[in-house]
């Protein structure tokens, strides 16, 4: 056989058998029974008598039907590319490996995608996020790296067919943003972002140094679940403090002749919340309190389970030796996970959203019990 068809009908059949090992994960027959029974119970007259438990069942049942419907596609795939590959052979066609090539790692993208869904156990996994992401100090440097990561993560969701919708942000004196909050709709978007949580380092030459010297700037991206649907958090209207001004940013005609934006204030905690990119107050307000019941939900859930450190103290400063992951762009080029050890030299393809494999690696991680993380060595 040509050796060119063979490491190709070798890269398909190692795809294959993972495809066969998820198959024995998903135990097929009981994934399709499961369908099968629930499909049965939603059609039933009294389902939606208890709206709130029917659409909490009809969210775990498009789930499992979305589960199931990627296996079979990747299953449809691979059949349909080995008896591409067959046809290939015999006609001697080596132009053909190309399509079969295309067609296989779109197979494994549907078999990473299925295994990070295997591995998104938690509450809130398959529910949409809020992120947030500050500048650590340093001054425009530092609002520069932090504007740098939200393209990254807009190009993420992009990238994923995600919604990604900015509610506030506060701009840079010189350049970039000291601070940025965000909505991310799409499946799963929490279960995934929830990976970049942490502390981000970046290491360059400055752009704004006319003497073009290495500098180190520090970001902090936080994630929360939105889950203000699936939670009860009262917040009685004596415990907050609503202030309303002229939105700076985006919202059409009404920006600066309108008090559109709006700002909350948590008296009990002294949390803060602010949204401005809606043209009316009211969804700014809307949007406003989500943020806050799911930080306010966020904060029990840690008192209960009595963590050393709170989900908000846990990232530690902005700054040295809190890093989760480093961005190198000289003398190297490296971006490095301290957690799990993944790291690339792709680094502008990192920088464009493909966040795939930190993502997937940290689930591993996580998964196998968050082992001690590993030295950086950017810090050498």
């Amino acid at each position: 056989m040509d050796p060119v068809f063979e490491e190709t009908a070798r890269k398909l059949e190692t795809t294959v058998g993972s495809l066969g090992q998820l198959a024995k994960l998903l135990d097929l027959p009981k994934l399709r029974q499961s369908v099968a029974e629930r499909e049965a119970e939603t059609a039933a007259p009294a389902f939606w008598q208890d709206s709130s438990l029917a659409k909490k069942k009809s969210k775990e049942l498009n789930d499992l039907k979305k589960l199931l419907a990627h296996y079979e596609q990747a299953e449809r795939t691979l059949g349909d590319l080995r008896a591409h590959l067959d046809l290939a052979k015999e006609a001697g066609d080596a132009g053909e490996l190309k399509e079969v090539a295309d067609g296989l790692g779109r197979a494994q993208r549907l078999l990473q995608d299925m295994d990070a869904r295997l591995k998104l156990s938690g509450e809130f996994d398959h529910d949409d996020a809020i992120i947030s992401l500050h500048a650590g100090a340093g001054g425009t440097e530092a609002c520069d790296w932090s504007e740098m990561l939200l393209r990254m993560y807009t190009r993420w969701a992009e990238a994923r067919g995600f919604e990604f919708v900015i509610t506030d942000i506060l701009k840079g004196e010189g350049a970039g943003v000291k601070s940025v909050t965000a909505f991310v709709r799409g499946d799963c978007a929490y279960g995934y972002l929830k990976s970049e949580m942490g502390v981000h380092r970046l290491v360059r030459i400055s752009p704004f140094d006319a003497n073009k010297r290495r500098h180190t700037s520090f970001a902090s991206m936080d994630v929360l679940p939105d889950i203000e649907q699936d939670i009860d958090i009262q917040v009685p209207d004596s415990d907050i403090k609503f202030d309303s001004f002229r939105s700076g940013g985006h919202g059409g005609q009404n920006v600066n002749k309108v008090e559109t934006a709006v700002r909350i204030t948590h008296i009990p905690t002294g949390l803060v919340v602010v949204c401005q990119i809606e043209r009316s107050q009211l969804q700014n307000r809307l949007n406003a309190m989500k943020m806050l019941k799911a930080k306010l939900y966020q904060i029990e859930l840690d008192k209960k389970r009595s963590a050393m450190d709170r989900h908000y103290d846990g990232m530690g400063d902005i700054a040295w030796g809190h890093q989760i992951r480093s961005y190198v762009f000289m003398p190297y080029q490296m971006v490095k996970d301290l957690r799990t050890g993944c790291q690339t030299s792709q680094i502008q393809a990192i920088m464009d959203g493909d966040l795939d494999a930190f993502i997937q690696a940290y689930l591993g991680w996580q998964a196998a019990g968050c082992p001690p993380r590993v030295k950086d060595s950017a810090d050498e």
